[in-house]
């Protein structure tokens, strides 16, 4: 339940804050789609970068990036095996004609068992799935009586699958139009333009082509707020290597991946790595990192060894030759590839639910308590505050000097209303890590108070150090 309170406090601390909205709200909203507000894209767009920063210019291997478009050739899909694979079971309630995705419906039962049967119960369906039994699967639902919970009733369908493509059409005129899909993942756009990286590049094996971009999925059953939407951002990069060397590279990335997520500061014991039961159709080895979630442990990220499947479907959709000639065994063949996909929303929400703390800090003589958000400093939408104490006397003419001297270097808010507390604690709902008071001191000495964030201590420091002590703070590297 305290998890539970803690999502819906996010949820609403999102929309009050500026961070997340419901998309087309004065409208009633649309199911699943958000939009992102003003301190929310500064700091997806700072997880981006940091990602971005650490895949492509700070890896000891060489990794480039591209942009590729949405819109792709149909055929892309076909070699890809969407078109007839990228599906998920699905169950429907016949009184409610609720749809489910089973894999969900089960997961929600869990939630009400203790542990070991829960854990059970997941262990068997786990092995359900892998197996492709839908008539089992059928069975462990309705033997647990598990209800519809708009109906109520066990009333089932069979468990059947359902495509996750969105479709539409390119073409002016409805009549002559080709159906085409938005895409479901990121990766096909790098595995069709690898050999255009690869020769205009001169890239030697290995080598990785990383990709940042929207990808869309009709989920059926979407929840958990920005954790599974229908439009959402991956984060992703293909990395080619020798045939016969995909599990040195696989564990490599292991590796490299987790300690990406142990840079943002969080506890080892919120991860965990989930090996694939069921391996997709194309790998050989998966597993996902899973983050510890208000709704407990959910994968935030995948790493797949896809084998050479992508590069060899499209080779045989397009006719072309997608190999590569090796000059250190002077051999040619078609790269295996090892892939780290992130999923950018859900990094946000794990930030967000990190980050979130309810404080009490009252003491004998005075009820007190702040929502503080402790992003780290490299990533807050604002990082730093400046504060003049009042409104006259020259301190905001010193503040927006200070302000116009640290924007061009990291993004700055001004604010001159209110008491100072009541100011400091705004900038603790926002997430922002440092608080410059300027006062009447400041004209006398030249120094200012700062305010740490997440302890509340403050010291006097030399105005004209603020930029370089603040700089010195946030930096990623």
């Amino acid at each position: 339940m305290a998890n539970e309170n803690k999502l819906q406090n996010i949820i609403g601390h999102c929309k009050e804050y500026g961070f997340i909205f419901q998309s087309s709200e004065i409208y009633d909203g649309l199911s699943a789609v958000y939009d992102y507000g003003q301190n929310g894209t500064e700091l997806k767009r700072n997880i981006r970068d940091y990602w971005w920063k650490s895949m492509t210019q700070m890896q000891e291997n060489n990794i480039v990036g591209i942009d590729a478009a949405i819109f792709m050739h149909p055929t892309v899909w076909k070699a890809s095996g969407h078109v007839d694979n990228f599906s998920d079971p699905m169950i429907d309630n016949k009184d409610s004609q609720k749809r489910y995705r089973v894999d969900h419906l089960i997961e929600a039962f869990v939630e009400t068992l203790d542990k070991e049967k829960g854990d059970a119960m997941l262990a068997q369906m786990d092995q359900l799935l892998a197996a492709n039994d839908y008539v089992g699967l059928k069975q462990l639902i309705e033997d647990n009586k598990m209800k519809c919970t708009v109906s109520g009733t066990c009333n089932w369908t069979d468990v059947r699958q359902f495509n996750l493509m969105f479709s539409t059409q390119l073409g002016s005129v409805s009549d002559e139009a080709s159906e085409i899909y938005l895409r479901p993942e990121t990766a096909q756009g790098i595995f069709v333009n690898f050999l255009n990286v690869q020769k205009s590049g001169r890239m030697k094996i290995p080598f990785g082509i990383a990709q940042t971009g929207k990808a869309f999925r009709n989920e059926i059953v979407a929840r958990g707020f920005i954790f599974r939407m229908r439009e959402f951002e991956q984060m992703e990069m293909q990395f080619f290597v020798r045939p016969g060397t995909q599990k040195e590279w696989y564990e490599y990335w292991k590796e490299t991946r987790m300690k990406w997520h142990m840079s943002l500061g969080i506890s080892p014991e919120k991860y965990r790595f989930h090996d694939h039961v069921k391996l997709a159709f194309y790998a050989d080895m998966a597993c996902d990192i899973e983050y510890d979630f208000p709704m407990g442990f959910k994968e935030v990220e995948g790493i797949h060894s896809r084998t050479d499947y992508d590069l060899k479907q499209h080779q045989q959709f397009s006719g072309k030759k997608l190999t590569y000639f090796d000059t250190d065994i002077n051999q040619h063949y078609v790269p295996y590839v090892i892939e780290t996909s992130i999923g950018l929303d859900r990094t946000v929400m794990l930030l967000l639910s990190e980050a979130y703390y309810e404080e009490d800090l009252s003491t004998a003589e005075k009820q007190d308590s702040r929502v503080v958000l402790k992003f780290p400093p490299m990533l807050a939408p604002i990082k730093l505050a400046v504060l003049p104490l009042t409104k006259k006397d020259g301190l905001p003419e010193l503040a927006k000097d200070l302000i116009n001297e640290c924007k061009p270097h990291f993004r700055c808010f001004y604010e001159e209303k209110d008491a100072i507390g009541k100011r400091y604690r705004r900038m603790d709902a926002l997430g922002t890590p440092f608080c410059i008071t300027i006062d009447h001191q400041t004209k006398e000495d030249g120094t200012v108070t700062i305010r740490y964030r997440d302890s509340m201590e403050q010291e006097r420091i030399n105005l004209a150090d603020v930029k370089n002590i603040i700089l010195d703070k946030i930096k990623m590297f």
